[in-house]
């Protein structure tokens, strides 16, 4: 497809298109960056066509599921038409519409589940899946139980693949965060959570040494120190694409090829500023509760509708959000951290209407279990939220304000909070000045 024009002459408008809907910058094939509308629309309907009149419609439920199938393969088709691709464009642009339509789908069916009762929910992940009927959420796996045994073989026995999944799963998180101190907020206060809601997750129940040494300081401490290592090797690399017309040799044009799957290049983040604003700061504490929230969503809608951990549901859920949250982060960061950006990006809107219908779906179906809630043991859980990511905050805050780095360290645009009396550039490079009070300006409007 290709990449639209996005040209502005709002400063404002030029950052809000370039993370909302990135232009590629360097086209090697063009072939693969041209429209072909017209073709896409006659081969799709000649795909329908062949499938619809040559299939048996005999059967009701697999018409059902032809029919599904097809109002989704065309709604990602129009995804790849009309829908913005985000902050990203490798490997190609089409590939994060199509994502972008995913989640516009996963939004929509939320909000149709929220409008049914607890049995229909039920019967359509029963038609979904008949085995479900079988699974209860009492046969899970319990890892709070004899607690005093703390030998290498007791030890060893609760090190299963939720092990793997926590290491990889903070791998991806610190690649994604790519910020020490908000990453190790979200990991404590994330087993601060598990505790406070373990009256109503009963595998929410560990022992301490499974909580706080395995999870925290051995899968949690390794996947973020792994995951900010590779951040730092992709900052150290030099991003200078060739055209793979110009690469001669198979060996060459294969490695380009596979190089098409990395990132163009690497921008370091800078998530708090020595002489960043209040608002700023909020917004951060609120990335940190919102994280805590949709890995609540997780537990809970597997715990309610009774799902086990393995599930294609479960599974397939935890891959479309983590594939989502990726644009999501990276638009909240632009919106946060310029001043110029005066609007959030549509994939992290649409994010964020997904975490609420989910939290909302798990309120209504849940009455039963939240009638166990000590409501004190929620109120408790939000302050403690607001506490321990302001401290932990504020002291990453203290911490840049004595110990700064080198000007060679930080990257003029990691962070565009300027002093009183330092110049900015444009996009074409000609100096405008920016001081701080637009900054201040700016952020109390968002506040409003």
């Amino acid at each position: 497809m290709e990449p639209r024009n996005t040209i502005s002459k709002r400063p404002e408008d030029d950052i809000f298109n370039s993370m909302n809907e990135r232009p590629v910058d360097d086209i090697s094939l063009e072939f693969f960056y041209k429209p072909h509308t017209i073709a896409l629309l006659f081969t799709s309907i000649a795909v329908v066509i062949s499938i619809s009149f040559t299939r048996s419609d005999e059967n009701i439920e697999h018409n059902y599921w032809a029919g599904f199938m097809c109002v989704i393969f065309f709604f990602l088709i129009i995804s790849v038409l009309a829908f913005p691709n985000g902050p990203f464009t490798r490997p190609h642009p089409a590939v994060w519409r199509i994502v972008f339509g995913l989640s516009v789908l996963y939004c929509l069916s939320l909000l149709f589940l929220l409008f049914q009762n607890y049995n229909t929910v039920r019967n359509i992940f029963f038609w979904l899946d008949p085995e479900l009927r079988d699974f209860h959420i009492d046969s899970e796996k319990e890892y709070g139980v004899n607690c005093s045994d703390y030998t290498f073989q007791r030890i060893w026995s609760t090190v299963d693949v939720f092990a793997a999944g926590h290491f990889f799963g903070w791998v991806f998180k610190a690649v994604l965060v790519r910020h020490l101190g908000i990453l190790w907020a979200m990991s404590i206060m994330w087993e601060l959570t598990e505790m406070i809601f373990a009256h109503l997750l009963p595998n929410f129940i560990e022992c301490w040494w499974d909580a706080w040494i395995l999870d925290v300081l051995v899968c949690n401490g390794l996947g973020i120190c792994v995951g900010l290592w590779i951040c730092k090797r992709l900052e150290m690399r030099d991003y200078k694409w060739a055209s793979i017309r110009d690469i001669h040799t198979a060996t060459g044009k294969i490695k380009r090829a596979v190089l098409q799957f990395t990132p163009s290049s690497w921008t370091p983040v800078r998530w708090l500023d020595p002489n960043c604003t209040y608002m700023r700061f909020v917004a951060i504490c609120q990335l940190v509760i919102f994280w805590q929230v949709s890995e609540l969503n997780t537990f809970f809608l597997k715990h309610i509708f009774e799902m086990p951990p393995s599930h294609p549901i479960v599974v397939g859920r935890l891959f479309l959000v983590g594939i989502v949250v990726a644009p999501s982060v990276r638009q909240y960061y632009t919106y946060v951290t310029d001043p110029r950006c005066l609007r959030v990006g549509t994939q992290c809107w649409v994010y964020g209407a997904i975490m609420v219908s989910e939290s909302l779906l798990c309120i209504k179906n849940g009455r039963r279990l939240f009638q166990n809630t000590q409501l004190s043991n929620i109120l408790f859980w939000l302050l403690l939220q607001a506490v321990v990511s302001i401290l932990f905050l504020w002291g990453i805050a203290q911490y840049h304000k004595y110990f700064p780095k080198g000007e060679a360290d930080v990257s003029r645009d990691s962070s565009p909070v300027k002093s009183q009396d330092s110049d900015s550039y444009d996009e074409t490079g000609n100096v405008r000045k920016r001081h701080v009070t637009f900054r201040s300006q700016q952020e109390h409007e968002r506040s409003d």
